[in-house]
């Protein structure tokens, strides 16, 4: 599991923090390394083929295959890689509104939901299948229905998911995620799509809000703004998503005793059946629909999820054993991948159905 920091309370908060300091300055240099080379792919090339969330990820997961960080180190890398990301995911609900959801009606928003809870039973189902771990598969189908690195992330501390089973799922759904971005415009232009349904199908498919971007601009400005759109009502499943997980994972720890599921639910710590982090999302997408976060502090709360996020998985590809990762990787290639082409033919089928466009 993601490993949590050692507690505090018998030592003082500054000997807390300086036992934090030497793993927390690693995980910093790591997110320094691959902001730098996100920065140098973006002078050779115009675009960052692999972003800095990826980068930090290989680069730790490098650095750990040929040294193990000594137990001086341990505990910031892993504060930096539970608690840290706890706290991008509550940024990442001031990114969302109501009404923005709202604005792409309710027929197209109903269907998004369909969409992604259909996408996410038949990828775990696919996983499965293919004798993935519980966790694996989980991470798998959430990453491919809603959004990618954040949604893994955001449901691996309430699965309690190793740090190479982590690391193993957003490594290949990175590298698919490029993949749909080169070749969705392909796609549209070989099915003749118009800018509104094709906007939709990208938005339905592709992993990351910019790479929504990089995936729609070609296509038209209708088509990016749709997508955009899509893609939000696809984001804001995270907080749904990861509460019924949090049940979920409540309930079977409740097995095997007598009484109801909502008995066995309340002998469960609050913390354990809601994660904080998770109210924190809901309430600062409250925030933002309600208007009460000015809007000049919405970039730099954007910025620090992000920061944050690059410095998790940095810690994550420092306590992950890449040995374990290859040995689980054909099998987690091939449930990604058909993961994905079941989403694509899932937003392909609700535009027809809906005649969107």
């Amino acid at each position: 599991m993601i490993p949590a920091p050692a507690p505090a309370d018998r030592r003082s908060p500054a000997a807390y923090v300086l036992a934090l300091l030497p793993g927390l300055l690693l995980c910093a240099a790591v997110t320094g390394a691959a902001l730098g080379v996100e920065t140098l792919e973006l002078r050779l090339f115009g675009r960052a083929w692999l972003d800095a969330v990826v980068l930090a990820i290989l680069i730790g997961a490098a650095i750990r295959t040929v040294w193990t960080p000594p137990e001086a180190l341990r505990p910031g890398v892993a504060f930096s890689a539970r608690t840290l990301l706890e706290i991008a995911v509550v940024l990442l609900g001031a990114s969302i509104s109501a009404a923005t959801v709202m604005a792409i009606g309710p027929g197209l928003m109903l269907g998004v939901v369909g969409v992604v809870a259909v996408a996410i039973a038949a990828a775990y189902g696919l996983g499965r299948l293919l004798r993935l771990p519980h966790r694996m598969a989980m991470l798998i189908a959430c990453g491919n229905g809603i959004c990618g690195n954040s949604a893994i992330v955001a449901v691996a501390p309430v699965i309690d998911a190793e740090p190479e089973e982590v690391t193993a799922a957003i490594a290949f759904t990175a590298v698919l995620g490029i993949a749909v971005v080169l070749l969705l415009p392909l796609l549209a232009a070989a099915l003749e799509m118009a800018e509104l349904p094709y906007g939709v199908v990208a938005g339905l498919t592709v992993y990351a809000v910019p790479q929504v971007l990089a995936a729609t601009m070609p296509v038209g400005a209708l088509a990016t703004q749709t997508g955009t759109l899509i893609k939000l009502v696809r984001v804001l499943m995270l907080g749904p998503v990861v509460l019924a997980l949090s049940l979920a994972v409540a309930a079977r720890a409740g097995q095997g005793g007598s009484g109801s599921t909502l008995t066995r639910l309340r002998a469960v710590p609050l913390g354990r059946l809601v994660p904080w982090f998770i109210v924190g999302f809901l309430l600062m997408m409250a925030a933002r629909s309600l208007d009460l976060i000015p809007a000049a502090a919405l970039p730099p709360m954007d910025q620090a999820a992000t920061a944050l996020t690059v410095i998790s998985m940095a810690a994550l590809g420092l306590g992950a054993d890449a040995r374990a990762v290859a040995r689980s990787g054909p099998r987690i290639a091939v449930a990604v991948t058909l993961s994905l082409l079941v989403l694509l033919g899932l937003a392909l089928a609700l535009v027809s159905l809906l005649a969107v466009g």
